[in-house]
């Protein structure tokens, strides 16, 4: 099997590269990637199920005194197995702290210029699980940023 690579100046279109040979990598692989912060950590616990908050959450982007963009975000919670009706009990609650959080974080600049930064979601997602933590209780392994987007305007 041939991969694609770049386009040379001179050439009109694609021209194949060879496959590396088994057991060698090519120079311009990256190395594998690593599981971020707290992804794996409860891994070992067993199984978890996956809970769906049912609303994306909406946050305005505020500078000054004007709104300059809108986030909107899907937000899942892992959850030990078979505790998924918790958080469906203590959903408005939930909802009510997460977009608070999130609220926070927006008014602290974490939504301006690359708010996808691997760090920047990484201190939101502790930021939202660790609120979780405190209205579900350790149930909760972590919040998942499942869809995000920011509209500018």
């Amino acid at each position: 099997m041939a991969r694609l690579a770049r386009p040379a100046a001179s050439a009109r279109g694609w021209r194949c590269a060879p496959c590396p040979r088994p057991g060698r990598s090519r120079p311009d692989t990256p190395p594998p990637r690593q599981p971020r912060r707290g992804h794996d950590r409860h891994e070992e616990t067993g199984g978890a199920d996956y809970v769906k908050l049912n609303n994306q959450f909406v946050v305005p982007v505020v500078a000054g005194k004007q709104v300059n963009s809108l986030v909107v975000m899907s937000l899942s919670i892992e959850i030990g197995e078979g505790k998924r009706d918790i958080v469906y009990a203590r959903e408005p609650k939930l909802r009510d702290a997460l977009l608070q959080v999130l609220f926070d974080h927006a008014n602290m600049g974490g939504f301006a210029g690359t708010f996808t930064d691997g760090n920047t979601l990484d201190v939101l997602r502790a930021a939202l699980t660790e609120t979780a933590r405190g209205i579900l209780g350790d149930a909760v392994r972590n919040v998942l940023i499942v869809d995000i987007a920011r509209q500018d305007m």
